[in-house]
């Protein structure tokens, strides 16, 4: 499959330039249609065939092993959730806080990445420091000192503000060597660039299958190390959960199966399988290397003062200052051109993806001039 391939099978690319992946991505038709072919065969022809639990839980089998190996990670590693933000409250809820814990976060992390530790440090009284930024970059140092009594550290690996990738192997070493667990939120990195996450060193990686991956809506999963998991004990608990449902004692699955709780359409994760298997066909090398090439002429189609992403492009999210980002989003949505605007920094973000074409940025860099607004 080519990139032109895929963007054929993509309806919502009909009518419009799509440019914001980094929400939301839109779905080729093949995957939608995976979902509604299992959806059907688990209702029509499963009840009086293998059963609906036993389809569904070959269904969740899997989608597990298509996750672990395009991850670098082994099946038992894997649990499924239903997003980013699923898995991390999973992960936090998991572990027992006192008001001596310290949670390390940074300034650039999403809403996935911050309230969960609010609420710890309304509910338990637990310590959250952030690490500050400029530009997407991380003060090392700070960092360091950040960490250096720290339970647990939570870092996006790629940043959803300014398109940034931080050293993950870096902090990841700093952490452990300060004795803290680290959690990575990857939901911007899967999908658009090779995640591997034995060589990341990460405890704990949250991502989710409806962005970069062209997945839909309700399937996450979460990477747990075997090495740590024993540490963690969910909150939650299900028949999908523990080893024996029906044990008048329970015990956990000894993998990242514990994380798993009970009944949950299975569809969605066959989207999700569907989605790896399609950019696995295109190839990670050619989806990385799409993106670069597309990304940088958009940079350079933007003043300078008013790119606020990298020069030489870190990914396919490119944030440009504006006078009024959302009526510039509004008036790129009249002409069928779709961005979003940011909270913070208070911008505009382009997201290029495979799928998109150099038609697409130079229809994207005149339109914002012609209406008025002095960028990009």
């Amino acid at each position: 499959m080519t990139p032109l391939d895929l963007r054929a099978d993509i309806p919502a690319l009909e009518d419009a330039v799509y440019l914001n992946t980094g929400a939301s991505g839109p779905s080729p038709r093949r995957v939608v249609t995976a979902a509604e072919t299992f959806l059907e065969h688990h209702e029509f022809e499963a009840p009086t065939a293998e059963g609906m639990y036993t389809a569904a839980f070959d269904a969740y089998d899997d989608v597990r092993a298509t996750v672990a190996e395009f991850l670098g990670a082994e099946p038992s590693e894997i649990a499924l959730t239903q997003s980013t933000t699923d898995g991390i409250n999973r992960v936090a809820c998991a572990l027992e806080w006192t008001t001596d814990d310290v949670v390390v976060r940074t300034d650039l992390e999403h809403p996935a990445g911050i309230l969960p530790w609010q609420r710890l440090e309304r509910t338990r009284g637990i310590d959250v420091r952030v690490v500050g930024s400029d530009a997407g970059r991380l003060d090392i140092d700070a960092y360091r000192a950040a960490v250096e009594d720290a339970k647990l550290v939570c870092v996006s690996s790629l940043t959803w503000n300014y398109g940034t990738r931080l050293p993950i192997e870096t902090l990841v070493d700093i952490a452990h060597d300060a004795g803290a667990l680290v959690l990575v939120d990857a939901v911007q990195s899967v999908g658009q660039t090779s995640v591997d996450v034995h060589e990341w060193g990460a405890d704990i990686v949250a991502a989710a299958g409806h962005k970069w991956l062209l997945g839909t809506w309700g399937a996450g999963f979460l990477y747990v190390s075997d090495d740590v998991i024993d540490t963690l004990n969910p909150r939650t608990i299900g028949y999908r959960g523990v080893v024996t449902p029906t044990d008048e004692t329970y015990e956990f699955e000894p993998g990242a199966r514990r994380f798993e709780i009970g009944t949950t359409n299975p569809a969605p994760y066959v989207a999700l399988q569907t989605a790896i298997e399609t950019l696995d066909e295109i190839g990670l090398g050619t989806v990385e290397s799409r993106i670069q090439q597309l990304t940088t002429r958009l940079v350079n189609g933007v003043p300078d003062d008013r790119l606020l992403s990298p020069t030489s492009p870190e990914s396919g999210l490119v944030t440009i200052d504006v006078d009024d980002p959302s009526t510039t989003v509004d008036l790129l949505k009249e002409a069928n051109i779709v961005i979003r605007s940011l909270p913070d920094p208070d911008a505009i973000r382009a997201s290029i993806h495979v799928f998109n074409t150099q038609e697409d940025i130079e229809t994207l860099l005149p339109s914002s001039r012609t209406r008025g607004d002095s960028a990009p």
